[in-house]
C-alpha cells in the first residue's frame, strides 16, 4: 500500500513540476498575445468571459486538495506562523508598496493590496514537495488560507482600499463565494465522486494530474484578456511596465527574506520550507479574478504581472533551497525498500 502510495506521489509530483516549467514561458507568450490582440482588436465584448474563466481556474486546481487534512492538529506550528505572516504581516507590506508606488492611481493600488490579500495555491504544496519540504504543512496552509481569505478579503479590501477606490462589501463578498465557495464545493463533490468510482489509486495516477493542466488554461485566458483590455493604456504609458515591477520585486524579496528568516530561526528544515512557499505562493488566480471581475482589468494589470515574478522566484528558490535549509536527510533504508 506504501509503495502505490508513493508511485501515486511521484506521478502527481512530475505532473506538476512539467505545469510549474510551462507557467515559467507560457504566462509571458499569453501577456505577449494579449498585449498583441488587444492594441488590433476591442476585446472589451470579452469581459463576459471573465468570471467564466475565473471559475475554470479555481475549480480544477482544488479538485487535488482534501479539505479535511487541514483540520488536525499536526503541524500547528508552522501552520499557525505562515497565517500570521499571511493575514497581518504581508498585507501590510502590500498596503504599504501600494501607498508609496501607487497612491494616485486607483486600479494599480487595488492590485497590489490583492497580491497580499490570497495566500497558497495548488503550486504551493507542489513546490513544497519539489524541495522536499513538509507537504502535510502546505496542504493545511492552503486549506486554511484559502478559507480564511475568503471570509476577510472584502474587509481587508474595505480597510486598505476603501479611501482609494470605492469598495462594495456586498459586491466583494459575493465575487469571492463565485470564486472561491462555489469552485471549492464543487471541486470537492467531484473529487468524491471520482475517488469513489475509480478508487484512489486510479484517480491520483491517471485523472488527479489532469485538473492543474485545465486550471492554467484559465490563467492564460485572465491574463490574456487582463493584458488586452489594457494594450491602449500600456502604450500610452511605457513607464507603466516598471512603475508595477518595481513593488512587485520589493513585495516579493521581502517576503522570501522574512520567510526564509523565520524558518531558519523557528522551523525544522521541511517546516521553513513549507513556511516559505506557504507564503510567498500568493494564489493570484483568484486575486485576479476578482480584480478584474470587482475592479476591473487595470488592476489585474498587477497580479498579471505578479505571475512572472512568483514563479521564476519559485523555481530560483528550488535551486537554492539546499544552501539555505541544508540538504534533505537520507531516507531511511527501510523506506528505500518498500518504494
Amino acid at each position: 500500500m506504501d509503495g502505490t502510495q508513493s508511485k501515486t506521489g511521484t506521478l502527481v509530483l512530475r505532473a506538476a513540476r512539467r505545469l510549474a516549467v510551462s507557467l515559467v514561458w507560457a504566462i509571458p507568450l499569453a501577456m505577449a498575445a494579449g498585449f498583441g490582440t488587444g492594441l488590433l482588436v476591442d476585446l472589451d465584448p470579452l469581459k463576459v468571459l471573465v468570471l467564466p474563466l475565473t471559475m475554470l481556474m479555481v475549480y480544477p486546481m482544488l479538485v487535488n486538495v482534501k479539505t479535511r487534512d487541514a483540520f488536525s492538529l499536526v503541524d500547528s506550528r508552522v501552520v499557525g506562523v505562515a497565517m500570521a505572516l499571511n493575514f497581518l504581516v504581508l498585507p501590510l507590506v502590500a498596503w504599504v508598496l501600494a501607498r508609496i508606488f501607487f497612491a494616485s492611481d486607483a486600479g494599480l493600488f487595488v492590485g497590489m493590496v490583492l497580491a497580499g490579500l490570497f495566500p497558497t495555491s495548488g503550486m504551493t504544496i507542489s513546490w513544497t514537495g519539489f524541495a522536499k519540504g513538509n507537504v502535510g504543512a502546505a496542504v493545511k496552509m492552503t486549506v486554511i488560507g484559502l478559507i480564511a481569505a475568503s471570509l476577510l478579503a472584502p474587509v481587508y479590501l474595505k480597510v486598505f482600499a476603501g479611501r482609494v477606490v470605492p469598495v462594495d462589501l456586498l459586491g466583494v463578498l459575493s465575487t469571492v463565494v463565485l470564486v472561491v465557495a462555489v469552485p471549492l464545493a464543487a471541486a470537492q463533490l467531484t473529487r468524491v465522486v471520482l475517488v469513489r468510482r475509480y478508487g484512489p489509486e486510479r484517480f491520483g495516477t491517471r485523472i488527479a494530474p489532469v485538473f492543474p493542466g485545465a486550471s492554467v488554461l484559465g490563467v492564460l485566458g485572465i491574463v490574456f484578456l487582463a493584458v488586452g483590455l489594457k494594450a491602449e493604456m500600456i502604450v500610452s504609458r511605457p513607464e507603466l511596465t516598471l512603475a508595477i515591477a518595481a513593488p512587485l520585486l520589493l513585495f516579493y524579496l521581502a517576503n522570501f527574506a522574512l520567510s526564509t528568516l523565520i524558518g531558519q530561526i523557528l522551523l525544522p528544515r521541511g517546516d521553513a520550507i513549507a513556511l516559505v512557499y506557504g507564503t510567498v505562493m500568493r494564489n493570484l488566480s483568484i486575486a485576479l479574478g476578482i480584480a478584474i471581475t470587482a475592479f476591473g482589468p487595470e488592476a489585474a494589470l498587477v497580479l498579471a504581472a505578479g505571475y512572472i515574478v512568483q514563479v521564476q522566484a519559485a523555481a530560483w528558490y528550488v535551486r537554492l533551497t539546499d544552501r539555505v535549509f541544508g540538504p534533505a536527510p537520507a531516507p531511511p533504508p527501510e523506506a528505500v525498500a518498500t518504494a
